[in-house]
């Protein structure tokens, strides 16, 4: 199979400078602001993009050492499948962040409940539509007896590069 390759089209700007102390999901930042600057060959893009109240950002964890196929995430003390879990050592470092769009200006959105690292690569941008976002679920795996976990979870700095 060919390589794939992508180009970031913007950048995240947030408080967090490291990624030991981030949240590790937007329903633990609850509140936190930051901001997407879209690169300018890119604003003609966010067109109408204003009238959602949720994006998802998909981003580049560039700042993540080389994966391992079976770790132990942030919530639980146990080693899982990298596919079992969200952390940002994986084959691939993509992440996915819901965030809540306050406002555009330009080409930056404004956001909150932002857990991203400041300088993270954006690769794309979508919206939030809960018509096609929410599914019913039934099982909620390993997570289900830690999720009471996440407000008080942060970043260890074990997934970061050395």
């Amino acid at each position: 199979m060919d390589e794939i390759t992508y180009k970031p089209i913007g950048v995240v700007h947030s408080p967090f400078q490291e990624p030991r102390g981030t949240p590790i999901q937007p329903a633990g930042a609850e509140g936190v602001e930051g901001a997407v600057e879209v690169f300018p060959e890119y604003a003609e893009g966010l067109t109408d993009i204003e009238g959602f109240s949720h994006v998802i950002l998909i981003y580049h964890f560039h700042l993540s050492r080389k994966p391992s196929l079976k770790v132990k995430p942030f919530m639980d003390d146990k080693a899982h499948g990298v596919f079992a879990m969200r952390g940002p050592s994986r084959p691939n470092p993509i992440g996915i962040s819901v965030v809540r769009l306050v406002r555009v200006e330009k080409n930056v959105l404004h956001v909150q409940d932002v857990d991203v690292v400041d300088g993270t690569p954006v690769l794309d941008i979508k919206p939030y539509v809960p018509e096609f976002d929410i599914r019913p679920v039934e099982r909620a795996g390993w997570l289900e007896k830690n999720v009471h976990r996440l407000p008080a979870s942060k970043d260890d700095g074990r997934f970061t590069k050395s």
